[in-house]
């Protein structure tokens, strides 16, 4: 088992938990949804012998904590987090990678689009970035009708809200049930703020194409085998499309990191390394 280094990054409004292990490059996960640090545990245990790990608990989750009430959160403020965690943690110049899974990939996206010195790889697993589709206007409802049935009815009603209206129909496969352990645990309690300050807010975000086409070098799209036929592969395939930028398939579905960590692991390793090496050519 590869010790685990926790530190703490403060940021405006904020001081966010964060956890470094293994040596080698700077990879850091960005988790999406109400994840943590903790959602990254099983994949993170198989890359620490290549590379720095460094994830973190997102500003009104877990262990960071925010100076205020969460109010409603912005992307610009939690790709503004990213940043300062790789400031941290990484030597000045020294290249380093980004995964971004779900609403963690839409932050992924606007640290690579608005930042200086962006990091050399950005993959994004399935932004929820549903604003580019041109269906956008049934989805934006359909994620304000998440929002409005946990307030009405509770974190358990609003989820199946959410399931129903992104897993392409009934012949999506069943996500597999993660074991229970205290990352789970603060997932859930980490439910209500997602579903009511985050979830809405991020997924009305529109990435800037523009500046993502000019950095397409750098950005990789990635979906899971699994996620055919669903809401959540759409966005990673359009933003794809109109950058220029690469396109992935990994393990499993929306979550295949926590589903199948070591397969997805290996797969990121091997997509990292292709980028890598397509980049030095290049230049």
């Amino acid at each position: 088992m590869t010790d685990i280094r926790t530190g703490t990054a403060e940021v405006p409004g904020a001081t966010l938990h964060y956890e470094t292990r293994g040596t080698g490059p700077v990879l850091l996960l960005i988790p999406g949804g109400s994840g943590d640090a903790g959602i990254f545990d099983g994949m993170a245990a198989e890359l620490a012998d290549r590379y720095t790990v460094v994830s973190y608990d997102p500003r009104c989750f877990s262990r960071s904590r925010e100076d205020s009430a969460p109010g409603g959160q912005r992307v610009e403020v939690h790709s503004a987090d990213a940043r300062r965690v790789l400031d941290l943690v990484a030597r000045p110049g020294e290249p380093t990678a980004v995964l971004g899974t779900s609403s963690g990939a839409i932050v992924a996206l606007d640290l690579l689009a608005r930042f200086p010195d962006p990091p050399r790889v950005v993959i994004a697993h399935e932004p929820p970035s549903v604003e580019l589709l041109p269906d956008a206007a049934q989805h934006r409802a359909m994620f304000r009708e998440v929002r409005e049935t946990y307030l009405r009815d509770g974190a358990a009603a609003a989820m199946g809200v959410l399931a129903a209206g992104t897993s392409g129909g009934d012949n999506a496969p069943e996500p597999a049930e993660p074991p229970h352990s205290e990352a789970m645990d603060r997932m859930v309690a980490n439910l209500p703020v997602f579903l009511e300050h985050i979830l809405a807010q991020f997924t009305a975000h529109v990435p800037d194409l523009d500046a993502l086409s000019s950095r397409a070098d750098r950005l990789v799209l990635a979906a899971g085998r699994d996620s055919a036929g669903q809401l959540l592969r759409r966005p990673a395939e359009h933003i794809a499309q109109r950058t220029g930028a690469g396109f992935a398939e990994f393990p499993g579905g929306h979550v295949g990191a926590t589903e199948r960590p070591a397969e997805f692991a290996a797969a990121l390793h091997r997509t990292l390394e292709a980028q890598v090496a397509r980049w030095t050519v290049d230049r």
